[in-house]
């Protein structure tokens, strides 16, 4: 994280790039759109390794045989791809892509990393444009000393996430499947 915000600081290897092909610097991390653009493609980038190792896994464990019977039925690529492939796929995956989102709905430490919250935003109270609000808890403690109101933040956003997450959990086949199992 910390070598993508050089990359994308004002002096840094992405603004040399685009310099070199005529065009002028690009304000990656001061301008408010720019930086929550950098900070998806960061996640994007440290995400995509994971998430390609369990899909590479998870496809691998398909058994052939199920694509073979569907051959014999007569099935086509689409037929097989939304009736086997993908149901399998989301039966496995839904459970980690469940709690990606819970986590990535407070990942502070590409924020801190790569903007720190920045850039500025005068509108809100201690918290920057790239803010999410564990973040900005994080201000509000450590910076300025708002432990109360700190606290009842960090209150409802478990009062939101929690119930999303347990409902979507529940709502999942292999939580079902499991819960037959015992």
């Amino acid at each position: 994280m910390l070598v993508m915000r050089l990359m994308f600081s004002g002096p840094g290897i992405i603004n040399d790039m685009i310099e070199k092909i005529g065009l002028p610097r690009i304000d990656w991390l001061t301008e408010p759109l720019n930086a929550k653009i950098v900070l998806v493609l960061i996640n994007l980038w440290l995400g995509a390794p994971y998430f390609m190792a369990l899909m590479t896994s998870i496809l691998t464990n398909i058994s052939r045989d199920l694509y073979e019977s569907a051959d014999i039925d007569g099935a086509t690529g689409f037929h097989k791809f939304f009736h086997i492939t993908l149901p399998l796929v989301f039966y496995s995956t839904a459970p980690l892509i469940i709690m990606s989102f819970a986590y990535n709905f407070n990942n502070f430490m590409l924020i801190y990393a790569v903007t720190d919250g920045g850039p500025v935003n005068p509108e809100y109270r201690y918290a920057g444009h790239t803010d999410l609000l564990i973040s900005w808890i994080y201000k509000m403690t450590l910076d300025q000393q708002q432990y109360h109101m700190a606290s009842v933040v960090t209150i409802l956003i478990f009062l939101m996430i929690a119930p999303i997450v347990a409902y979507s959990f529940t709502r999942t086949r292999s939580f079902k499947e499991e819960d037959l199992i015992q």
